[in-house]
């Protein structure tokens, strides 16, 4: 059986779309993982329809808007999404079935009842794809803060701090294997960079010559994806810049931190190797763009950009406010000579799924504590000192604005590393 769940005349600009939509209505014990849409107002026949025993299903939620009437989401109107399961994560089998949905609860998706690993890339299967699809970073041409390998930080001089012995900071060695293991960030360490203050402002500068990107591989959505997160390090995340309405000031102090780690991953399904999304990360947050709107340059390689001192990852060179209305955070990125060709400079550093014999995790990845120190500015203080430049009007919203913002754009703390984020086991969003 299966029951009419839309059936309305779509009109947009000159063209009407009559457009029926039809729900089956499984059987008890079996559940329906899609619409069918028709082009007539006939029913469908039976055995275009087929429904899905209910243990080999998962529960859904809404992803990316797909279609409606106008140009956005409507609220009161009729709109079509993709799916995605709610529980997403290496542990989790819920599967994206590609179909859309068109009501509220969501249909649910298929589920891998067992978990099977097999079709999960092995170690030259991963390097092919990487070769593939491996990013073109480009930086803003104003750039100061590149990205460096972890090597050349420990090497040029980085330093351990230790809580109550802060007078005594440790050398790091090059694989950082004095570098506490495991546990939790409990504030009792934290790294920094050298003391010498023209070797610190040359380490700030990263070297780019010297970098590499970092590789984490997982399966994801029930094993139909390979994510390849790539992670890339920087020794320094510069202050931030605010657009308020036409002007355009720098923040002072705000957001500047030591140690500064960021991704995009690439998504390659398992069926076929395809490239199928990447995700950037944009300081706290992040999106996915389909492979369909990317730009590519050499072959399958995919281009991102990285904002001026603030390292966030975009899918095109532009600028990105980050706010609302006429005030935020400048995200510029652009299209200049300073470029990292990430296939020349990787190392893949886990894979779990291949066993832990496979690939030998270097000991500066499960250092779980901050990649950099407290830094100590009064935020009252740095916004007067922006606010004197302001007109009267604006100086209020600016200060709601700036307090507003996370700590991760407010950088007074040193981040943690890759395998404590939330995304290392989980999906991205």
């Amino acid at each position: 059986k299966h029951r009419g769940l839309l059936h309305k005349t779509l009109t947009e600009s000159v063209i009407s779309v009559t457009a029926p939509t039809w729900l089956p209505i499984a059987p008890q014990g079996y559940k329906a993982v899609g619409h069918v849409i028709t082009n007539t107002k006939d029913k469908p026949p039976l055995q275009k329809i087929r429904c899905v025993r209910s243990d080999f299903t998962d529960e859904t939620e809404n992803d990316t808007w797909i279609w409606g009437p106008g140009k956005e989401v409507d609220a009161k109107g009729i709109n079509f999404f993709s799916s995605r399961p709610i529980n997403r994560g290496t542990q989790h089998m819920g599967v994206c079935m590609g179909t859309f949905v068109a009501q509220n609860p969501p249909l649910p998706c298929l589920k891998n009842v067992k978990a099977n690993l097999s079709y999960m890339p092995n170690l030259r299967q991963i390097d092919t794809l990487f070769q593939a699809y491996s990013p073109w970073i480009y930086f803003h041409l104003n750039e100061a803060y590149l990205p460096s390998s972890i090597s050349w930080f420990f090497v040029n001089g980085a330093l351990l701090y230790k809580k109550g012995e802060e007078s005594k900071p440790v050398p790091i060695q090059v694989t950082g294997s004095n570098l506490p293991q495991g546990g939790a960030n409990d504030g009792n360490y934290w790294l920094d960079l050298p003391i010498d203050e023209a070797t610190k402002e040359r380490v700030k500068k990263g070297d780019l010559q010297n970098s590499q990107v970092y590789l984490h591989v997982k399966p994801m959505l029930g094993a139909t994806y390979s994510d390849i997160a790539i992670w890339v390090f920087y020794p320094f995340n510069g202050a931030a810049k605010a657009k308020v309405e036409f002007i355009n000031i720098s923040l002072g102090r705000i957001g500047e931190h030591v140690g500064d780690w960021e991704h995009v991953t690439l998504r390659v399904s398992n069926f076929n190797g395809e490239l199928h999304s990447i995700y950037f990360s944009e300081h706290s947050g992040g999106s996915w763009v389909n492979a369909s709107e990317l730009e590519f340059q050499g072959g399958n390689k995919p281009c991102t950009y990285s904002s001026l001192h603030g390292h966030a990852m975009y899918s095109k060179p532009r600028l990105v406010l980050q706010g609302s209305g006429e005030i935020g955070i400048r995200n510029g990125t652009a299209k200049s000579k300073i470029v990292m060709d990430t296939c020349l400079q990787f190392s893949l550093v886990a894979a779990e799924y291949l066993g832990s014999t496979t690939i030998v995790e270097p000991p500066w990845l499960n250092y779980f504590r901050e990649w950099g120190p407290k830094i100590s500015y009064n935020l009252a203080d740095e916004i007067k000192k922006v606010e004197k430049v302001l007109p009267g009007k604006l100086k209020t919203a600016f200060e709601k604005f700036i307090n507003g913002l996370p700590d991760e754009v407010l950088g007074q703390e040193g981040p943690t590393g890759p395998k404590v984020k939330r995304n290392w086991n989980g999906d991205e969003v």
